[in-house]
């Protein structure tokens, strides 16, 4: 440790031994340090010969000053966490103190309920009439006791400051009392690194959701943030402040009308006409209110609008408390009545429970404010060298024009053409300059001149049985299972300058997809990437030099443990510039959850997946005995593709839109047939298919023959607990062909989790594919030795999985497996002891 003598001056403890150091040399070490951390590659005499000062002062004297000087900036950088890492957790300590001394509030509050509705129930008798009891039967007829209304409050500008001051009571009283009884969220569990405390309503009106956390930001930045809806709200179309008022206080009384979009295309949209109230409280905590403003108040109106259901909101709004050492402790309340009634029965789940409020309104601020905090404390480029705030651009516009395309609202130009009354897609039309410049299809770019017209084509479809998260991963990892590969090459080419034909002239086909993580939140619930569909020819003259075709992706809701989350998989095509301003025409998926069954430890259904989906009703019937244990799940998937064309084109685009959509609504009820609990039930991922049990009895024989050892210690002899075992074996066993470019038929479970990837899209991962450089080489001396001898061995290294993370194993062991006709069935590798790099 770098330390002073008993005289003052600077020294270091070396072997026992003080050294001591001019304050000249000193520095001349600091500049040192600073230019060359690690100056053990600096020779003496080119020390001596830059820097003279340091003369007489021994190379080994050098390296423990400059080891001494790291060690102290490693035990300052540890300080720092620690007492941030400290400050947080004393925060959040607070948080949870006060979130006790509410629970504690609320349960004598219930318990004294409690107790005096006992108590009047064992006072009260059938046959008492005493008129001051709170219902007299009178004549067959029921009367209430009746609590006087209020009069109508003056709502004028000079009397908006009541209304404002009593929407700021109610408020509070739910963010910290117990106006409301809150439940915990269902699968969140707060702790230091959650996103908070969240909990939802029990027993009130309308839907009601509450968040407690802790951000970096001050409060002022939050307030910012939180008040800019539109930045991180996806369902919000447009806050429009129609009026500012400021109060005597030091606060605003505003006036908002506010449109959020529909969620589907079976429910019309929702707005809201808003008084919000903004001011600072005593304590220094700021607080931002709003409650709708209904006709009652004798206030200002808004007159209702086409195509929109007006909702109301209760009391809400936000309470940012600053936090000692920096950053601030928010409490976030949600209360609205979304008018369920306006909507098909089947729907109304989606505006009747409070976790859809919670996971789409109350926890998408709390993530927004997370994100931005991390965003500023690790201000760098991303994926491509884009900016955090670029990439959060691209994923509003995503969300904003795939919005737009679902609801196809006609104040933005859309229009509908006449159905075919086969089924219910809808499609839609739009040549209105405002949308083409959205898209930046303008003059300026050359690209009205080819494309000046978009349609959309939607639909929405009831699931049953599937989770949304299960379905939308396997729809992300298995695009070739439901798109058309000339469609996604016509689509490139539309937002193109030049022209383009109808999708039917190309030749070639899907050369496999690569994905290319771009970005993602903190919490990784959204993540952004590049799609790379590989060797697609559009037209004839592509034939003998395919294209590559690039779509921007964004996913979220992949999750199947968060409850309430809505899950979308959108993408559009762009180019390799990946420009900011690139025409983007987002088109895909997105499922709603509209109850949540009792299946909260659903097995792992890889397995049987690949079996499910070509044995199609065989497998129906080999476990319908498993559906009965299964929670029924019921969902709304939302589909919405969109097309760029010439307007002389409107027929054929709409008819090739049409059927499109028709055949991935087939694609996609074939796969969640396949993935729901009534194929893959309790047992059927372990039970698998024969084929699946004879391969594995294959496996386990061919490497006692080879390796003289039993790869399964205790399996049972029967060949379904032989899978069984192998499919939980901790290390990774995979199977490959034995083709010219070996590729994956076959994983356990640990090999699917290093491969990144499913039982079905291993066929699309070539043995050769996973391996570094290195490993290639290693692979291609070794691969003829194994297919001589039977096995071999491979040194540890690093691999890739589908994803692109590196992947580190100790060794990696190889053997034939043998058939029942000892021939060569497949090569069979185990990668011992993997872990992510």
């Amino acid at each position: 440790m770098s330390m002073s003598c008993k005289d003052g001056k600077p020294g270091c403890l070396d072997n026992g031994k003080y050294v001591r150091y001019t304050p000249e040399q000193v520095e001349t070490l600091e500049r040192l340090y600073h230019e060359c951390p690690k100056p053990s590659s600096i020779r003496r005499h080119q020390l001596i010969r830059e820097y003279p000062i340091l003369s007489n002062i021994e190379p080994k004297q050098i390296k423990v000053w400059f080891q001494n000087r790291r060690c102290r900036e490693k035990q300052r950088k540890e300080a720092s966490r620690l007492q941030a890492v400290n400050r947080k957790m004393t925060a959040m300590n607070k948080l949870l103190m006060e979130e006790n001394d509410r629970l504690q509030k609320q349960v004598s509050q219930l318990v004294s309920e409690n107790g005096y509705f006992r108590q009047h129930t064992q006072n009260a008798t059938p046959a008492s009439k005493d008129p001051s009891c709170e219902s007299v039967v009178t004549s067959g007829q029921q009367h209430h006791h009746v609590t006087p209304q209020h009069p109508p409050r003056d709502a004028r500008p000079a009397g908006l400051l009541s209304i404002a001051e009593e929407t700021l009571a109610e408020f509070l009283s739910k963010a910290t009392g117990t106006a409301v009884e809150w439940v915990q969220m269902p699968g969140m569990k707060p702790g230091p690194d959650s996103i908070g405390i969240v909990a939802i309503s029990h027993g009130c009106t309308g839907v009601a959701a509450r968040a407690c956390g802790l951000v970096g930001l001050e409060p002022t930045r939050v307030v910012e943030l939180l008040k800019d809806r539109l930045s991180w709200f996806r369902d919000c179309r447009a806050v429009d402040v129609l009026n500012v008022l400021p109060t005597a206080n030091g606060g605003t009384i505003e006036l908002l009308y506010m449109q959020l979009y529909a969620p589907t295309t079976l429910a019309p949209a929702r707005d809201f006409w808003l008084m919000r109230y903004s001011s600072a409280l005593e304590d220094g905590s700021l607080v931002v209110c709003e409650r709708s403003l209904k006709n009652t108040q004798n206030g200002p109106t808004m007159p209702t609008v086409q195509h929109f259901v007006r909702a109301e909101m209760f009391p809400s709004g936000y309470l940012i408390r600053p936090c000692e050492g920096g950053g601030s402790v928010i409490n976030i309340v949600d209360h609205m009545d979304l008018e369920p009634w306006s909507v098909p029965e089947v729907l109304r789940p989606l505006y009747e429970l409070s976790t859809i409020l919670a996971q789409k309104t109350t926890m998408a601020a709390l993530r927004q404010l997370r994100q931005i905090a991390h965003e500023v404390s690790q201000s760098n480029a991303t994926g491509w060298g884009c900016r955090p705030e670029a990439l959060r651009a691209i994923s509003q516009r995503f969300s904003r024009s795939f919005n737009e395309a679902v609801n196809g609202f006609t104040d933005e130009g859309w229009s509908m053409m006449e159905n075919d009354g086969v089924d219910d897609i809808t499609i839609l039309v739009n040549s209105s300059p405002d949308k083409l410049m959205s898209l930046n299809l303008s003059f300026a770019n050359g690209f009205s001149s080819v494309s000046n017209m978009v349609l959309c084509a939607k639909a929405s479809i009831l699931l049953q049985n599937v989770p949304p998260a299960i379905l939308l991963r396997f729809l992300r990892e298995h695009r070739s299972e439901w798109a058309d590969t000339s469609i996604d090459a016509y689509s490139a080419a539309a937002i193109k300058a030049g022209p383009c034909g109808l999708p039917g002239s190309q030749v070639g086909g899907f050369g496999g997809q690569v994905i290319l993580p771009l970005a993602h939140t903190i919490e990784h619930e959204e993540c952004l990437e590049v799609i790379k569909l590989e060797g697609i020819a559009h037209c004839p003259e592509d034939a003998l030099m395919p294209r590559d075709v690039f779509l921007l992706q964004l996913h979220s809701g992949m999750d199947e443990n968060a409850v309430g989350t809505c899950a979308e998989l959108i993408f559009a095509p762009t180019d390799a510039s990946f420009a900011d301003d690139a025409p983007l025409l987002p088109s895909g998926f997105r499922i709603i959850p509209l109850d949540f069954g009792k299946d909260a430890s659903r097995p792992n259904r890889t397995l049987d997946l690949a079996s499910a989906l070509e044995i199609g009703q065989a497998g129906n019937k080999a476990s319908n005995e498993h559906s009965a244990n299964s929670g029924c799940i019921r969902s709304v998937m939302t589909i919405a593709f969109q097309f760029v064309f010439e307007s002389h084109m409107q027929e054929h685009v709409a008819s090739m839109a049409r059927q499109y959509v028709r055949s991935i609504i087939s694609s996609v009820q074939r796969v969640a047939l396949a993935l729901s609990p009534s194929n893959l039930g309790s047992h059927a991922g372990l039970r698998g298919t024969p084929e699946a049990q004879t391969l594995a009895h294959w496996i386990c024989q061919s490497y006692r023959v080879y390796m003289g050892d039993e790869l399964l210690k205790s399996s049972g002899e029967g060949s379904e607990s032989i899978l069984k075992a192998l499919w939980h074996h901790s290390d990774a066993i995979m199977c490959c062909s034995l083709k010219a470019l070996p590729v994956f038929t076959f994983a356990n479970q640990a090999g699917l989790d290093m491969l990144e990837t499913t039982l079905v899209a291993l066929q699309e991962i070539a043995l050769e594919k996973i391996f570094d450089g290195h490993g290639r080489k290693t692979l291609c001396t070794e691969f003829p030795q194994i297919m001589h001898q039977g096995f071999g061995c491979l040194q540890g290294g690093i691999c890739m999985s589908s994803m692109g993370r590196p992947v580190s194993y100790d060794r990696a062991v190889a053997w034939k497996v043998l058939n029942e006709e000892e021939t060569a069935h497949c090569i069979c590798f185990m990668f011992i002891n993997w872990s992510f790099v």
